[in-house]
């Protein structure tokens, strides 16, 4: 039987909980082939490329991407007038439309049910099941095995609840509207977020009235759409809260870098590197250039002393033009740890004082294009140099000129053929 929703013959399909992508190759119903089958008909799929030997009791076949199996289950519970008592933690045989598993039943309120009474309750179950929220379901006694009660499933996908909270959020999704049942859902799903299209699968409503519930709350300010996925105000302000206050810590214990490295940031949250990026550009008070984020509010600031050494690495180079001394010998000159030296090496490159060559050498600007200079000499007299060129150019030795002809080649200043360079760079 359709349950919900339509399948028409070419859908793509998914057969749950076995994992089992296919697609509709014919559909029959009462003996006839048909196009399109609607909820409530009795009605046959010809499944495309699956066995019957793959499918298991309890299968369901789905629209992709909006059901997920399920292992816990929150519902209301009604035992029957001459059932035994059941207590909390009991197993239970539990019966969904066709599936069939063991479960243990964590009862919330009370530590039992007497027999006629109903209550809220968890399902752990063994095996994965495919379900909504509306769904009914039936309960039997572990051994004897004896109809005991059954009831309604309210959440096919419940997060850890707290133990205060969880009758009076069992009561919104049993007797609240479907904009209030949403607004739950999508708060509960924290940073993660959730899909209009999983909405489906969860709340048993069609996506017309799901985005139309969307949409009410939405106006409200509820819920914000953050790359096709909803987002809890609540949540969405806690993240900001936590994101300002990490780089706000970031920045007084390293001055001296730029900002803090988006992955090291989006390891903080454990959530998906797009909906990462989508949220970050959703704060106005952060400011993300390429892999670094940081606060609008900051900017790196030089101490007097650091200004001072500043002033050292930049003698140091100047004086050594095309000689320089590597970042290892500026350490050892100017007794200062590696770490602090490139986190100041870093914004002299940003500030335009130096030029990177390589992780260990660098040039003042100057000396940089000074030598751009000689290079647009050269080559007005000549279209091709090699390295002996340069290096006699430069006056310097080969260890050095190398370097810097494969940083010119990968800025494109020179382009390499074969043993020598062309220039690139225009007058």
């Amino acid at each position: 039987t359709a349950l919900s929703g339509s399948v028409s013959v070419d859908d793509a399909v998914e057969i749950l909980p076995s994992d089992i992508k296919s697609k509709v190759r014919g559909l029959h119903s009462h003996g006839k082939a048909i196009q399109i089958a609607y909820a409530g008909q009795r009605v046959a799929i010809n499944l495309q490329g699956v066995e019957k030997e793959e499918l298991k009791r309890g299968d369901a076949v789905v629209v992709p991407g909006r059901f997920m199996p399920t292992k816990i289950i929150d519902a209301k519970i009604e035992l029957l007038r001459n059932s035994p008592d059941l207590k909390n933690k009991s197993l239970v045989h539990f019966h969904l439309v066709t599936s069939e598993t063991i479960a243990r039943v964590i009862l919330y309120e009370k530590t039992e049910l007497k027999p006629g009474e109903t209550g809220y309750c968890q399902f752990r179950l063994q095996d994965p099941v495919v379900s909504t929220s509306g769904d009914r379901y039936i309960i039997r006694r572990f051994s004897p095995v004896e109809t005991i009660g059954g009831g309604e499933i309210f959440d096919p996908s419940p997060p850890k609840r707290k133990q205060k909270d969880i009758v009076e959020i069992l009561t919104v999704v049993e007797k609240g509207s479907l904009g209030d049942k949403i607004s739950l859902k999508v708060l509960q799903s924290g940073l993660h977020g959730i899909s209009v299209m999983a909405l489906e699968g969860w709340t048993k409503a069609e996506i017309p009235a799901i985005k139309e519930a969307v949409a009410t709350v939405r106006k409200n300010g509820i819920l914000l759409i953050i790359e096709d996925v909803l987002i809890h105000k609540i949540v969405f302000e806690h993240f900001r809260e936590k994101v300002l206050q990490t780089l706000k810590n970031f920045h007084a214990k390293n001055p001296l870098k730029s900002g803090m490295s988006k992955e090291e940031l989006r390891a903080a949250f454990k959530i998906d590197p797009r909906l990462f990026g989508g949220l970050i550009a959703s704060l106005d008070e952060v400011v993300m250039e390429k892999e670094i984020i940081r606060l609008k509010s900051f900017s790196t600031v030089f101490s007097q002393a650091e200004e001072t050494l500043k002033t050292k690495i930049l003698d140091l180079l100047q004086k050594n033009e095309f000689q320089p001394p590597s970042k290892e010998e500026l350490s050892q000159s100017l007794k200062l740890d590696q770490k602090h030296l490139s986190d100041i090496l870093k914004l002299m490159v940003k500030e335009g004082s130096l030029v990177r060559i390589s992780d260990s050498m660098y040039l003042t600007s100057s000396v940089y294009h000074k030598m751009i200079d000689a290079l647009k000499n050269f080559y007005g007299k000549k279209p091709e140099m090699t390295v002996a060129e340069f290096r006699d150019i430069l006056g310097t030795t080969r260890k050095y000129a190398l370097p810097i002809l494969e940083y010119l080649d990968s800025n494109k200043t020179t382009l390499r053929v074969g043993d020598v360079r062309k220039l690139l760079l225009k007058s």
